[in-house]
């Protein structure tokens, strides 16, 4: 018996150190640049105005973040509150894709930040469906933030019974560095559900499409359960200066498939639109880093505008261009950052020592 303790605690040992290893030799690039932990300001009741930038919540109460809200002296409260979070950016966000961490929500959450809506997750009622058990982890585009002003996030909480609030976990505001950007792209993009290939075209008039945030998941601007085909599409100038470089336009990850058009030509795609994507069977693409080579005669610079559309088909679950980088850099960063994130020991490396 002494003897199957000890193999089962040596077991559990090296379990753990697995673990550990596959944590760290697979993670992201995540950089902490906000904490967030600590005071905020809370209410009960539910108003509309309370996600505004200019509401003024100085009479509002403290809480501490992460808590229950129970263990702040709002014993057997259910129902709705809201917190409300003031803040600086402390650094530069332009060379990297920016989420807001807000670990564990009981039951269900909306999140703005300086008026602006970035996530929610659950379901309000009267369709409540209760999210306790997901960590929080929003894409905000870099736009968003106030470099010269206070930034506040609002947080619509309900909680339908027990311990309520956002209760746990790594509360902050984080980057996932990637490689340098000659040209951040996230921001609003112009958007419409449905599909066809005449939306590709330069000239296109996109005036009367909606604008949506990317990256996100277009679930949050309000096309909740629709799985199909949507395209996205955006316009910019390039510095002259570039010209001769060769560029690669970086999409981040997209769920499910995607078509990319530059000025109206193909530069790009990422799984099967061949078939009828309704009868396909997805593999991983929406976990895949769009990275598209752009040949240079697709491109001008100066005052004269590029268009990018997008072409994607979402089959089930959440759908949209939903996690940066999203910009353009170059093809010798690019192939850089491949090379470095190669280098880099995996799992199976540490396990065999090689």
């Amino acid at each position: 018996m002494i003897n199957l303790i000890k193999n089962l605690k040596s077991f559990y040992i090296v379990f753990i150190i697995m673990l550990f290893l596959i944590e760290n030799s697979f993670a992201d690039d995540w950089v902490k640049i906000v904490d967030l932990k600590g005071d905020w300001k809370f209410s009960i009741g539910n108003d509309a105005e309370w996600a505004k930038y200019n509401f003024n919540d100085i009479s509002w109460d403290e809480i501490r973040v992460p808590s229950s809200w129970e263990d702040e002296g709002y014993y057997n409260y259910n129902g709705y509150a809201w917190y409300r979070y003031h803040f600086k950016t402390p650094r530069n966000l332009e060379n990297g894709s920016i989420y807001l961490s807000l670990g564990y929500i009981d039951d269900v959450d909306e999140v703005y930040l300086n008026g602006k809506l970035v996530g929610t997750t659950g379901s309000f009622p009267p369709n409540f469906q209760t999210a306790y058990n997901a960590n929080r982890k929003y894409p905000v585009p870099s736009s968003y933030f106030f470099k010269d002003k206070d930034n506040v996030i609002a947080v619509k909480v309900y909680d339908s019974r027990l311990g309520g609030g956002i209760m746990s976990g790594d509360i902050s505001i984080m980057m996932l560095e990637s490689l340098r950007l000659e040209l951040n792209l996230d921001g609003f993009w112009k958007f419409k559900l449905g599909d066809d290939l005449a939306w590709k075209e330069k000239g296109l008039k996109d005036d009367n499409w909606d604008n949506i945030p990317v990256p996100s998941k277009w679930e949050i601007s309000g096309y909740q359960d629709y799985d199909g085909y949507a395209w996205y599409r955006t316009s910019f100038k390039l510095n002259p200066s570039l010209v001769g470089d060769q560029l690669v336009l970086l999409l981040g990850k997209i769920d499910d498939i995607d078509q990319c058009y530059l000025n109206g030509k193909l530069i790009g795609s990422t799984g099967d639109f061949k078939t009828t994507p309704k009868t396909n069977w997805f593999d991983n693409e929406w976990q895949e880093l769009r990275g598209y080579y752009i040949p240079k005669n697709h491109l001008v610079y100066g005052n004269e505008l590029n268009t990018i559309a997008v072409r994607v088909y979402d089959g089930y679950l959440d759908g949209g261009i939903y996690q940066g980088p999203i910009g353009i850099t170059t093809q010798e960063d690019y192939k850089s950052y491949w090379k470095e994130k190669k280098r880099k020991k995996s799992f199976w490396d540490y396990l065999f020592n090689k």
